[in-house]
């Protein structure tokens, strides 16, 4: 177990949560769709500077790398200032009003006055080349059983448009989500171990959730950590999901830090870190190679080209993350920076079929001695050139130890290189839309919800579920609608819970679009099996149709459900057990199990299942009674 604290570990937590408003600056709902767009609009975007005349790091790798932007259009889902063919419209005050409440419920002072700023961002996920930014209000607290942490900054931003491809020279985006409010809450790097910021996370969600109006589901909430250690230097990790993955990713750039500070000291003991620009083209070394990767790329017409690192043999397959090598982080640079598949290096070669043989020769023609390495990478000559300059660039910041950099979280946990860590560079007034003062009458206006923790009290309390059940309710969002579907339906506490907990992700799992089931659908619903007329068994059969437009009283009918009465139901429990005399005779009341799936055959939604597994065994017992007796 690794001492955390003692490696000056400082994590920041940035939550962004999207609200279930219209968008933030017009008033097209906010809707994703999925099918195919009917129209398509094609973009390139410049680079604009600072109010200072400044231009930010992050976003001039961006235009260095040449795209077109591809974007998908549904005109029922946005108007013109999505194309950023028109100004924007004033704030929401919708969103306004959600972001004010939450910052009264964390403690934070609104400002006086609302100013729109503009964020660069050319990567082409805002057609406008900047993204829209608003501070809400400073200097909040989240109170956790861990602490009080302070939470400088609440902003409410823009949600940039849905990457959904990309090729050669382009990106492809779908601008649904582009304008859709965002809440995004910064907390100060306080945090010192890998397990309190998910904590935290998980408490900042419930306050979300408790405002009523959020959005659910996958890609709606992300989380973003500001990770750094003693000696290293802060990394932006963004797109984290799921709460379970912060700490395995704060885990591994602990690691990797740790990693890439070893590998410094390393280099410094050689005396390397120099790297000269000297790309070499090597195409003729494999006229005849075995090698079907680096074939194809000569008979595409593409270069081989490559660089010594001096000073950086054995380092390259260095391990800094579970599968991931410091040669890894030299590959995404070059793929990003110059557009290339990756890398290929000595450390790891012979391999990919390049022989022994050809190694020496390519070590002989790149000059390398036995202590450098050799990069090689593949492709058209200029992004072969620019792929060996960021590649070059790495190998010097490793002599320094741990570049700052934006990183994307993957999968596993790991992390791989976006951009460079963005500066103060990109932010400039947003000139379109004049400042929105805050009233001291506006903000005694507002109506804060319950605090997540009473809610969680009266479910235990009144409802009796687990403190489990509360927990997932509440961070679900859903425990008003679980309250109300109980109150006004009278169905059991449990079996709502279950239904909105359990069946409704089974049913989102097979590819029922359950956010189309109306309230008003599950109230119906949940009141045909408090009454009987339906039994809980058919709740999934029912919510199935209830997501394809049917009412309750149409599926109801469709499904051949209702009440049944109770002579027909005893008929079939007799009828089933004198069938099967010799199965009862052989098992005993072991036979009620088989027999349940003969009469819910004939009855399944239509008679609870409890009720008919007693009439069985009654009839069980009565039977075996008399065959006793005779």
């Amino acid at each position: 177990m690794r001492d955390y604290s003692g490696l000056g570990l400082r994590v920041g937590l940035e939550i962004h949560q999207e609200l279930n408003t219209g968008k933030l600056f017009c008033r097209c709902p906010s809707v994703l769709r999925e099918e195919e767009a009917p129209l398509k609009v094609r973009r390139r975007l410049r680079l604009s500077q600072s109010e200072l005349g400044e231009t930010d790091r992050a976003a001039l790798l961006e235009v260095s790398r040449e795209r077109e932007f591809r974007y998908q259009v549904h005109p029922d889902t946005l108007c013109l200032v999505e194309l950023d063919e028109e100004p924007p419209h004033p704030l929401s005050e919708e969103a306004l009003e959600v972001a004010l409440m939450l910052s009264l419920m964390l403690e934070a002072r609104p400002v006086d006055e609302i100013h729109v700023m503009r964020k660069i961002v050319v990567d082409g996920s805002n057609t406008s080349g900047f993204q829209r930014t608003a501070l809400i209000a400073t200097d909040g607290k989240l109170r956790t059983e861990k602490g009080v942490f302070h939470l400088p900054t609440i902003c409410l931003e823009e949600d940039a448009a849905r990457k959904v491809g990309e090729g050669e020279g382009y990106v492809e985006y779908r601008l649904d989500r582009l304008g859709i409010p965002l809440l995004e809450v910064a907390t100060a790097p306080e945090f010192s171990d890998p397990q309190t910021p998910a904590e935290a996370a998980l408490k900042l969600g419930m306050l979300m959730r408790a405002t009523g109006r959020v959005k659910r589901g996958l890609g709606t909430i992300r989380q973003d950590l500001n990770i750094s250690i003693s000696g290293g230097t802060r990394q932006e990790i963004k797109g984290i999901q799921e709460l379970e993955l912060i700490p395995v990713v704060i885990e591994r750039e602990v690691e990797r830090q740790l990693a890439l500070l070893e590998i410094r000291e390393e280099l410094r003991r050689r005396g390397a870190g120099k790297v000269g620009r000297d790309f070499v083209d090597v195409s003729s070394l494999f006229g005849r190679t075995r090698s079907q990767l680096v074939r194809r790329a000569l008979e595409r017409g593409e270069v081989v080209m490559a660089l010594k690192l001096p000073g950086f043999g054995g380092l390259l397959g260095r391990e800094v993350q579970p599968g991931r090598r410091l040669g890894t982080e030299l590959s995404d640079r070059a793929r990003v920076e110059g557009g290339v598949g990756g890398i290929l290096h000595t450390d790891e070669l012979p391999g990919y079929g390049i022989s022994g043989e050809e190694v020496e020769e390519l070590r002989r023609m790149v000059g390398a001695g036995e202590g450098d390495a050799v990069v090689v990478v593949m492709g058209p000559r200029e992004k072969c050139g620019k792929a060996l300059e960021a590649v070059a660039r790495r190998a010097e910041e490793a002599a320094e130890g741990v570049p700052a950099e934006t990183r994307r979280a993957l999968p596993d946990g790991n992390t791989e290189f976006m951009r460079p860590l963005p500066g103060a560079e990109r932010m400039y007034p947003e000139t379109d839309i004049p400042p929105l003062p805050i009233t001291p009458e506006r903000l005694a206006g507002l109506r804060l919800p319950e605090t997540p923790e009473r809610v969680r009290e009266r479910l235990v309390r009144e409802h009796g579920l687990s403190g489990e059940t509360a927990d997932r309710l509440l961070f679900s969002g859903m425990a008003e609608t679980f309250e109300k579907l109980v109150r006004e339906s009278g169905a059991p506490s449990r079996l709502v819970a279950f239904t909105l907990l359990e069946t409704l992700v089974s049913l989102r799992r097979e590819g029922t679009r359950v956010e189309e089931i109306g309230e008003e659908f599950m109230l119906g619903a949940f009141r045909k099996v408090a009454s009987g007329e339906v039994a809980k068994e058919a709740l999934p059969d029912l919510l199935r149709l209830g997501a394809g437009g049917r009412g309750v009283e149409e599926a109801v009918r469709e499904l051949g459900l209702g009440r049944v009465g109770e002579e027909e139901l005893r008929l079939k429990v007799e009828e089933a057990v004198s069938s099967h005399l010799e199965l009862v005779k052989e098992r005993g009341e072991g036979a009620v199990r088989p027999l349940m799936g003969i009469v819910m055959k004939d009855f399944r939604g239509k008679v609870d299942g409890r009720v008919v597994s007693e009439l069985l065994t009654k009839e069980v017992r009565r039977r075996l009674g008399e065959c006793a007796g005779s």
